[in-house]
């Protein structure tokens, strides 16, 4: 199917910056949305950015202005620009890719990445 390789998380300072990468690979047909989501420690899972193929995104009110989600379409790679982050920023940041893979047929998929700790200080 699809698998997603993530990077780029870490500890930073409050007001400082990290970039997110998500890289997709397998037998991909076509992806619709790729985005990410974050889960802090006894908290759900929240979205976090969306970047959809046809070039809309979506973010989460508390990172609006803040945060930037972009695509390498040739790459099938998402990207997250995290600036001024905050220590209520700090969680598990999942990457999630929606779309459809070839197998004997093409099929749905809706993949998720291992997750990638973004931890900040204050």
């Amino acid at each position: 199917q699809v698998q997603l390789v993530e990077s780029g998380g870490g500890l930073v300072q409050a007001g400082g910056s990290l970039r997110l990468s998500c890289a997709a690979s397998g037998s991909i047909f076509r992806i619709d949305t790729m985005g990410w989501h974050r889960q802090a420690p006894g908290k759900e899972r929240e979205l976090v950015a969306t970047s959809a193929t046809s070039g809309s995104t979506n973010y989460a009110d508390s990172v609006k202005g803040r945060f930037t989600i972009s695509r390498d379409l040739a790459k099938n790679t998402v990207y997250l620009q995290m600036n001024s982050v905050k220590p209520e920023d700090t969680a598990v940041y999942y990457c999630n890719t929606v779309g459809y893979y070839r197998d004997y047929s093409v099929r749905p998929f809706d993949s998720w990445g291992q997750g990638t700790q973004v931890t900040v200080s204050s």
